[in-house]
């Protein structure tokens, strides 16, 4: 065969590859070409953290061209920085539903599976419950303690009492994103992601300036388009789990509480939310930090810096997120050793995005913050953290996957136990020395950002190739 019949025939099996992925179904990852796995899971997944970076873009976007717009990016990015220990609770909480699903699932019982799934949601709801409550209730002081201006925190607070009030759709979209990828099914993940952005980005410019009899609604219109593109992205998913197409057949007798598989999920889950509380709380820290060092123009500048480095890492996150699948599923059909070929083989990749998104970062930084703001000071900050920030993108990249293996392995201690000493113990610290004690302001903040996510991502592969996490029972 020639050698354009051959580059022909590669071409037409990658894209066939892509199709696949794209329209989705329920595929046996424990057998076959691994590569191949990982692409067909990586692609929806990439797509789908892609389109959930997009909501805070947006937001951005939008609020940083209105008037005060310093306050506007302030009150937006210290009310993501807040809502962090939602996302925390919903990926922890999803990362023992993805691993008790996959495990189930590789070991061909998606009744369990199904159950599992539900169960989950039965946790989650009752917790952010609470959280939305005392959200709503204290949504200025929250703010005022994060660091914020009282001038920001009042503007901010009907934006932080909605999005903390209507969290459970983040809650959910997180959540049910995690059972289906359990499943083998990433794309109905991606395509829920589709559907809230879709709508976001058509309400958000209406909320906020108004469009005929809709009155602007400012950066509390924001908001209000984030809720409702949630809120209809959660009404996908739950018509893909009601509508009995799939391979977990969902009933209403699985959301009875059965207390010992709620106990069993709270096992995996209870350090799995802990490890991305620590680092939400090491965030909220940083972001207090850099708020009282550098006020109002260098708070927004980290924020928009922020918003911007989730944007290109999020991907990154949903690449890895193919190791949970492939571990969880292969460690349920007893193939440990595929399972472990499938994490190197996925940071392998990963490690390719990320040179890839570190050149752009350091090339980009100024187009890209000079499209989110106009104020000087702020993109001045802005670009500074991009740059700095951006130098550990590559062992960022390992440690998702290795942090995903762990957890899809349903071994969710180990990276708390990393997370803990990386973030609060060497991490903040190091921030505050370099900040305040160095009186190097931001600065010294963005410096410890790289340092410690590389000490982290070092830990995990030394405790990764000591393999306890392939003994995990789920």
């Amino acid at each position: 065969m020639s050698q354009t019949g051959t580059t022909q025939e590669n071409l037409s099996s990658f894209y066939a590859i892509i199709k696949q992925s794209l329209q989705g179904g329920e595929i046996d990852y424990t057998v076959g070409s691994i590569r191949r796995s990982v692409v067909l899971l990586a692609i929806p997944m990439m797509l789908e953290m892609i389109l959930e970076s997009v909501f805070a873009l947006v937001d951005l976007y939008f609020v940083g061209h209105l008037h005060n717009s310093s306050y506007a990016i302030q009150a937006v990015g210290l009310t993501e920085s807040v809502l962090t220990v939602i996302y925390s609770l919903a990926i922890g909480i999803s990362m023992a539903a993805t691993a008790v699903v996959a495990r189930r699932i590789g070991e061909k019982d998606p009744v369990a599976a199904a159950k599992a799934g539900m169960q989950a949601i039965v946790i989650a709801s009752a917790l952010n419950t609470v959280i939305s409550i005392l959200g709503l209730i204290f949504a200025t002081e929250i703010l005022l303690l994060m660091g914020a201006s009282p001038g920001a925190a009042q503007a901010g607070t009907p934006f932080m009492q909605i999005m903390m009030g209507s969290s459970i759709f983040i809650m959910l979209l997180f959540l049910i994103n995690g059972i289906f990828r359990g499943a083998g099914n990433a794309a109905i993940a991606m395509k829920s992601l589709w559907v809230a952005n879709g709508v976001n980005i058509i309400l958000c410019p209406i909320f906020i300036n108004g469009l005929g009899p809709i009155p602007a609604f400012g950066l509390t219109g924001a908001a209000i388009a984030t809720t409702l593109g949630r809120g209809l992205g959660v009404l996908y998913q739950v018509y893909h789990l009601a509508n009995g197409k799939n391979t977990l057949k969902v009933k209403l007798t699985h959301f009875i509480p059965d207390w010992l598989q709620i106990k069993a999920l709270s096992q995996i889950a209870a350090p799995a939310v802990l490890q991305f509380v620590i680092a939400s709380c090491s965030w909220i820290f940083l972001a207090q930090l850099v708020a009282t060092t550098g006020g109002d123009h260098g708070s927004a500048g980290y924020q928009t810096a922020l918003r911007l480095l989730m944007f290109f890492m999020l991907p990154a996150w949903g690449l890895s997120n193919a190791a949970s699948t492939l571990v969880g599923q292969n460690l349920g059909a007893q193939q440990v050793q595929r399972a472990e070929q499938a994490v190197l083989t996925t940071a392998k990749y990963n490690v390719l995005f990320m040179i890839l998104i570190t050149i752009i970062s350091l090339a980009g930084a100024e187009i890209f913050v000079s499209f989110f703001t106009n104020d000087r000071q702020v993109q001045e900050v802005a670009i500074q953290a991009i740059q700095i920030m951006s130098i550990g993108y590559i062992f960022y990249g390992i440690g998702m996957v290795l942090i995903n293996a762990f957890n899809g392995a349903g071994d969710t201690w180990t990276p708390t136990w990393v997370n803990l000493c990386g973030f609060w113990l060497f991490q903040i610290p190091l921030a505050y020395v370099l900040a305040k004690g160095l009186e190097m302001g931001p600065v010294g903040v963005f410096i410890s950002i790289p340092v410690a996510e590389t000490s982290i991502s070092l830990a995990g592969i030394v405790l990764f190739r000591r393999g306890k996490w392939k003994k995990v029972k789920v």
